[in-house]
């Protein structure tokens, strides 16, 4: 059995963005803007606290995902989504950290704790979800 490492080399290419159409982009941009305005509805009729919760979700990410997947494969675009839910459970404890201190931490300071927390839980959410029965963990 193979030992592999949970921590995966992050590669920029921008060589990748010519691989993309406009037309791509478009769908993109169009997609993340109908989720936005959806979520400017809601929170109009049933106020700020149900539209923010669906600003939350990344406006993009269903179209990203399906662009990876046409491009890079399944796989990809399955790392891309587990991603998405590490980094979401970890926005989950910053907003809440942010609720539950405002009132008694100095901005700065706040802000700073939510983002180290927001960075340390993402990371645990995703070499749990590795070790776990994640895609990087069969050898």
């Amino acid at each position: 059995m193979a030992v592999t490492s949970p921590f995966q080399t992050i590669k920029a290419d921008p060589s990748c963005l010519r691989k993309t159409s406009w037309r791509e982009y478009a769908v993109r941009f169009a997609f993340g803007g109908l989720i936005t305005a959806f979520a400017g509805f809601l929170g109009t009729k049933y106020g700020p606290a149900v539209g923010g919760l669906f600003l939350g979700f990344p406006a993009i990410l269903p179209a990203s995902l399906t662009l990876v997947k046409k491009h890079e494969g399944e796989e990809a675009a399955g790392d891309d989504a587990a991603g998405a839910v590490a980094g979401s459970i970890g926005l989950i404890v910053f907003g809440a950290l942010v609720w539950t201190l405002a009132a008694r931490l100095a901005a700065w300071w706040l802000l700073l704790l939510a983002m180290i927390a927001w960075l340390v839980v993402s990371v645990i959410v995703w070499l749990l979800g590795q070790r776990t029965g994640g895609r990087g963990s069969q050898g």
